[in-house]
């Protein structure tokens, strides 16, 4: 019996991809936000995610492959966490603000997203350019956002009509700045960047943004 426990104990056991790879990503993730493409080291994302670097290489190829991986990695991320926001259950005008909370919360949660972006457009978007399945990856949200802009017009809560993709950047605007700017910001303007101060950004984003669509530019002021 005690040799049956101890040949059962040397028995690798059975290696589970999809976990080794979400290690791997998540590593990946880490090492180019801190390091940037040129000083990250596919030997320190092994190690952080225990596996070897030949098993990198078998998942998904060369640090240019690993990095494209990382970087479709930081957007599928945000877009799983908003399809939890269920933004159609909400009024067009806490939808609004729900979307603003969530992109502000997610920056400042997660500042390896603004370190990608950051990255990827210093090298003049080449990776992202070759990434086929991004318009689908973005979708989702989109629609989301066309949805809320469309149930705020038919309601009466909104007056101008707008892109949905052109809304989102908005968004993402407002809330990115001062997350990715925090030190300089800081430092030029002595603004005190801290919770309290993001939080009462966020609102007031929300404000602007819903104070945009609940003004038709082709009237008037008075007439909507």
């Amino acid at each position: 019996m005690g040799t049956m426990k101890a040949e059962a104990s040397r028995t690798p056991r059975k290696r589970d991809a999809a976990d080794t790879k979400r290690r791997i990503l998540k590593a990946a993730l880490n090492e180019f936000a801190t390091h940037g493409f040129a000083g990250a080291r596919v030997d320190r994302i092994a190690q952080e995610a225990d596996v070897s670097k030949p098993m990198i290489y078998d998942y998904f190829g060369d640090k240019s492959a690993v990095y494209a991986a990382a970087l479709r990695e930081a957007y599928v991320k945000i877009r799983e966490a908003e399809k939890k926001l269920s933004l159609d259950k909400l009024s067009p005008n806490d939808a609004v603000r729900e979307l603003v909370r969530f992109t502000m919360n997610h920056y400042r949660r997660n500042p390896w997203f603004i370190s990608l972006l950051t990255i990827e457009n210093m090298r003049g978007g080449q990776t992202i350019r070759t990434m086929s399945d991004m318009p689908r990856v973005q979708s989702v949200l989109l629609e989301q956002v066309r949805n809320v802009l469309q149930r705020g017009k038919l309601s009466g809560d909104f007056c101008n009509e707008m892109d949905p993709r052109d809304f989102y950047i908005f968004v993402a605007s407002l809330c990115y700045f001062p997350i990715s700017n925090t030190h300089t910001l800081r430092a030029v303007f002595g603004v005190p960047i801290d919770n309290d101060w993001l939080n009462r950004r966020c609102d007031e984003a929300s404000e602007m943004l819903l104070g945009y669509l609940k003004r038709d530019i082709s009237a008037k002021p008075s007439d909507c």
